[in-house]
């Protein structure tokens, strides 16, 4: 079998303290993820964090910066991925938008909320990159360059 990681993107959206997070199904389990998905074909990075953004919490987002590169195996099943976590900012909820299947909904939760649900972290990405983002510096969205 030939080893291929997974191009996946991710968003930390933050308001007054709180964090735009994916209450979701997996395995028959609830669990919770930043809004995150693959890259589609013919999609930027940028595009598909817009996307999976919408798609799994109804909400429109404006991306404000990179937080981070991060390169993950998921130790259930060695499946290897490259995230790419932007940050971004809400801009209007569509509450009538059709969620991905699968998807509960959006849940707005503060970092010590996340952390009593550990549990249902669908990876340790989440806290990983919610604390890159609040430590800082974001990078600068032009790190991001277009195919050629």
């Amino acid at each position: 079998m030939k080893w291929q990681p997974h191009i996946t993107v991710a968003t930390v959206v933050e308001d007054n303290g709180r964090f735009l997070l994916v209450e979701e199904l997996q395995d028959g389990q609830t669990v919770f993820n930043q809004p995150a998905g693959h890259l589609d074909p013919d999609e930027t990075l940028i595009q598909a964090a817009i996307r999976e953004t919408l798609e799994e919490t109804g909400w429109d987002v404006e991306l404000t910066g990179v937080v981070g590169i991060y390169l993950y195996t998921a130790p259930s099943n060695g499946v290897t991925y490259q995230r790419v976590c932007f940050a971004g900012k809400a801009l209007q909820q569509r509450p009538d938008y059709p969620l991905d299947h699968g998807i509960i909904g959006p849940r707005w939760l503060t970092r010590d909320e996340l952390l009593a649900l550990r549990p249902q972290w669908r990876s340790e990405l989440i806290i990983r990159c919610l604390d890159d983002y609040l430590a800082g510096p974001l990078h600068s969205l032009e790190l991001i360059r277009p195919s050629l």
